[in-house]
């Protein structure tokens, strides 16, 4: 089985707009679809990639390198995309890509707790070594936090009906599987809409554990300093949480997407888009492989 099919992968790679001997990083190696595509256009280029998941660092293991072109791995989360950077000798690069998506690989996996589809422990933790799990979240946050990470990060409406009814069950026993709290949520999901409904369950609950959003800031506003002049952003989003802030963040320079004006009036940003809408997957892509289906990806160049 594959580890990851990469999405948009022509597009986002493009996007780079590849020079033979640049330097670039693939901030979410994951299976290093993207990160061998990348690396296969360099002739005595650069290439380091971020992942904190050890099972991409397994798969960094494998990397098909050679002599004439560099690769390094560093085991981290891209929010500490500047400092690892520096610590390795690189201080700004041609060219970054992110692909925000969770892995296949990780779905698939029934004892990472990802999906709602197999039985596993309420894990979702990207970083094994995280303390905080999804199981945590569920047994140990008290009501209003559950009711805002529902609300915020998955958008769920009766946000409030799910925290009282989980904060209720596990008065009795802790929710310590995803077919429990599959179960627990199904009671309160709109009739008809179960499955959308704990997509956004756990996509609400995969946030908080891995701090996603905080992350997304964090390496966003480290791109401005991190990027040569000339040098490309490619980053591929799969919901409107995480496409929001980088579609801000290109355009006015941070997530909020606050103008901020010279003394003649000329909006101050770091970056211009390369695409005004964002590109999304061909139907045959979507055909082919299905998690696709939400993607987008937006390109900026470094002033």
């Amino acid at each position: 089985m594959s580890y990851h099919v990469p999405v948009l992968l022509q597009e986002s790679i493009e996007g780079l707009s590849i020079q033979p001997g640049g330097t670039y990083v693939d901030v979410t190696f994951g299976g290093g679809g993207h990160s061998k595509n990348i690396y296969n256009q360099l002739t005595k280029g650069k290439l380091i990639a971020f992942d904190q998941d050890p099972d991409a660092a397994d798969n960094a293991r494998n990397f098909d390198k050679d002599e004439n072109r560099s690769f390094t791995f560093i085991a981290s989360n891209f929010r500490h995309l500047r400092r690892f950077l520096k610590f390795n000798g690189f201080d700004q690069v041609d060219g970054i890509l992110a692909d925000l998506g969770v892995s296949s690989h990780q779905f698939d996996a029934a004892e990472r707790g990802f999906s709602t589809r197999f039985d596993g422990y309420l894990d979702m933790r990207m970083n094994q070594e995280s303390a905080v799990t999804a199981a945590t979240v569920v047994n140990e946050y008290d009501e209003g936090q559950l009711i805002h990470i529902f609300s915020a990060y998955g958008e769920i409406k009766n946000a409030r009906t799910l925290a009282a009814k989980i904060i209720q069950a596990r008065i009795s026993q802790p929710i310590e599987t995803t077919t429990a709290l599959r179960e627990i949520a199904l009671q309160v999901s709109p009739k008809g809409k179960g499955i959308k409904y704990l997509a956004q369950l756990y996509q609400a609950i995969r946030i908080e554990v891995n701090d996603e959003m905080g992350a997304l800031t964090d390496f966003l506003e480290q791109c401005t300093d991190v990027l040569k002049p000339g040098g490309r952003l490619s980053v591929i989003s799969y919901h409107s949480l995480e496409d929001r802030p980088v579609k801000n963040f290109i355009n006015a320079g941070n997530v909020k997407g606050r103008q901020e004006k010279d003394f003649y009036g000329n909006i101050i940003r770091p970056f211009d888009p390369v695409n005004r809408k964002p590109i999304v997957p061909k139907d045959i892509e979507i055909d082919q492989n299905n998690r696709a289906r939400s993607a987008k990806l937006r390109v900026a160049t470094k002033r």
